[in-house]
């Protein structure tokens, strides 16, 4: 008998879809189960799947009327119980027992009554990072209540995997570590799901639209030997693995999917295999190579086929509606007119009221609109070792090697600035063999001093210049994963650093979109030009960095760097040690020394005082 599998990812921001549910979503399709994936607020999930109950109820009593027109007003009367659109309603009812069967769809929500017969099989839930600790843990708390069975209630991925416990403690619920990569780890069968391709038609189901959205999602390694103390690799993949295929996964999705644009490569340390020649030709066999080409489908075609496929009607509907909607924006005239008449008339303007069977009715009246619409194009495609390669493996004959397929960028990890020499000949070498655009991640606040993060981001934007490449700079603020003192927040402060560094590095970035990229007078603007001017920044008040025109433009910064220069030694070092600590709220009470009150007068400014004139940045 076929299950219902609900599959949830936490309401937080990311960037790339969830690979682990998307295999959760091939693998239980496999075995015949009804799926569904939601990444929302937990009420609002309750409220539409009561809604989609009553509109279930009201076909199968055959009622004249199709409720699906009239969503805003059944949402309104189940969560808040308004009677003008109970009154509405009832005019509306032809049938005259709408009313009963609403009334007790409005009773389940307000006394929680679907708590007490939960209707799916199985919900898995998935976990990104431990700073979204709250999000997490009231998702599965709110979640679980839903699943017939708390045995039933999977829940793994990162912050899962790396603190196990205290999911258990803050939940109930015993998450599962690492991967899905054995036979029979949640039913008595043979199938490896962490072997099996993504569902890529769970993404039409949700309203939110990930940044990464064309892409190949893949691994062709697992796992890392380098065992560094900060990375949570070894605990999510514990053993290396040296080569998976490829090709089989991109066949299968090209089939179901539709093609994609870009290959997204999430390996830890795919310099490490021994059959890295080999996963550099499949990479290039698979449409990849060095200037590699790609012409984007027609994606009303490629939903379509989805629809005709009974994978997914729900989220292909969704999809094709959204379809509809880019297609009025391209034609125009007799042609639009008669487009939204034909989609009016079936009700397909709106999600909601759109079904299986009107999609398929207007088919072929739509389908040459959307031909002729549809342009052939050509687009550059990219792939990305997004977790960045290991700088100490990267030779001469592996640059040669990457340079033959269409890697943009190169990321190469520069953790500290201890492995300066080994980082700037991969990047000469990655520069000499033609590849011209690289990134990295450059962690800090872990056993770094500050200083190391300005030199790291310089001699960046300094071989840029001289190379002629383009290096973006992405810092990473450290987070202990494992610390229950800080895992479940972003408050770590790291041995050499303190709060109003962050929090000056954290404005700066905020500026630049926390990245860090080619010209040097862009870099000397953010970071100073010297490392004088780079300590002279950390401890500026926050305002007159983020303002730093307007500000300086009145002169406040000005004064405030005379006034700190008039300092003594001594007084310097006691206003240092306030600064560093990033509170302000009282500093008149933080020294009785009129000369260091007035150079802390300066950090009552805040982001929100109000400025007089334009900013000019």
């Amino acid at each position: 008998m076929a299950r219902k599998i609900l599959l949830i990812e936490p309401n937080y921001k990311n960037k790339y879809p969830p690979m682990g549910l998307m295999k959760l979503s091939t693998y239980h399709k496999i075995l015949g189960d009804s799926v569904r994936f939601y990444k929302g607020d937990f009420s609002t999930f309750v409220l539409e799947s009561l809604y989609l109950d009553f509109l279930d109820e009201s076909k199968a009593m055959e009622s004249g009327v199709d409720w699906s027109e009239h969503k805003g007003l059944i949402l309104g009367y189940i969560k808040r119980g308004f009677s003008k659109n109970l009154e509405h309603i009832e005019r509306l009812d032809d049938w005259g027992g709408i009313v009963e069967v609403l009334g007790k769809y409005r009773s389940q929500y307000l006394h929680k009554d679907y708590l007490k017969n939960p209707k799916w099989d199985r919900i898995c839930i998935t976990s990104l990072f431990t700073f979204h600790w709250q999000v997490l843990v009231e998702t599965i708390n709110s979640f679980k209540l839903l699943c017939k069975s708390a045995d039933e209630v999977l829940v793994g991925g990162i912050a899962a995997s790396v603190v196990p416990e205290d999911v258990k403690s803050a939940t109930g619920i015993s998450p599962h570590i690492g991967l899905l990569d054995v036979p029979g780890v949640l039913d008595d069968n043979e199938i490896v799901i962490d072997h099996l391709p993504l569902d890529y038609s769970i993404l039409t189901e949700i309203d939110y639209v990930y940044p990464e959205n064309n892409g190949y999602y893949a691994y062709m390694t697992r796992g890392c030997p380098n065992r560094c103390r900060f990375c949570a690799v070894p605990t999510l993949e514990p053993a290396y693995q040296d080569y998976i295929n490829l090709k089989s996964q991109i066949e299968y999705v090209d089939r179901k999917f539709g093609q994609k644009r870009n290959l997204l490569l999430l390996d830890n340390n795919v310099l490490a295999s021994e059959r890295f020649d080999d996963i550099i030709d499949e990479i290039k066999a698979c449409g990849f190579g060095r200037g590699a080409k790609y012409t984007p489908p027609n994606e009303y075609e490629t939903f379509y086929r989805g629809l005709l496929s009974g994978d997914n009607d729900r989220g292909y509907v969704k999809a094709i509606v959204k379809q509809y909607d880019i297609l009025q924006e391209k034609i125009s005239g007799e042609d639009s007119r008669i487009l939204v008449q034909l989609l009016a008339s079936n009700k397909l303007l709106h999600p909601d009221t759109a079904t299986k069977a009107s999609v398929l009715a207007v088919h072929d009246d739509v389908k040459e609109l959307f031909s002729r619409v549809y342009k052939k194009r050509f687009l550059a495609r990219y792939v990305d070792f997004n977790q960045g390669v290991d700088a100490r493996r990267l030779t001469e004959d592996k640059v040669k090697k990457l340079a033959e397929i269409a890697i943009k960028p190169l990321r190469i990890a520069f953790d500290s600035y201890r492995s300066k020499d080994v980082y700037e000949k991969a990047v000469r070498t990655a520069a000499k063999h033609g590849i011209r655009s690289m990134s990295n991640y450059l962690l800090y606040n872990f056993e770094d001093e500050p200083i190391e993060l300005y030199k790291r981001l310089k001699l960046n934007v300094e071989l840029c210049d001289e190379l002629g490449v383009g290096i973006y700079s992405f810092p990473m603020k450290y987070h202990p994963i494992k610390d229950t003192a800080f895992f479940k927040n972003r408050n770590y402060i790291g041995i050499h650093w303190n709060k109003k560094f962050i929090r000056a590095v954290q404005a700066i970035l905020n500026a630049t979109k926390g990245k860090i990229g080619k010209g040097l007078s862009f870099f000397y603007e953010a970071f100073g030009k010297t490392e004088d001017e780079f300590f002279k920044l950390m401890y500026m008040p926050e305002a007159f960095i983020v303002y730093r025109f307007y500000y300086k433009d009145t002169g406040q910064t000005e004064d405030w760097w005379n006034d700190y220069q008039l300092l003594s030694t001594q007084q310097r070092g006691t206003v240092n040690q306030i600064i560093e600590t990033n509170t302000f709220g009282a500093v008149e009470e933080m020294s009785d020394d009129p000369m260091i009150q007035q150079v802390l007068s300066y950090y009552k400014i805040t982001r929100d005082t109000p400025r007089d004139r334009p900013l000019r940045n």
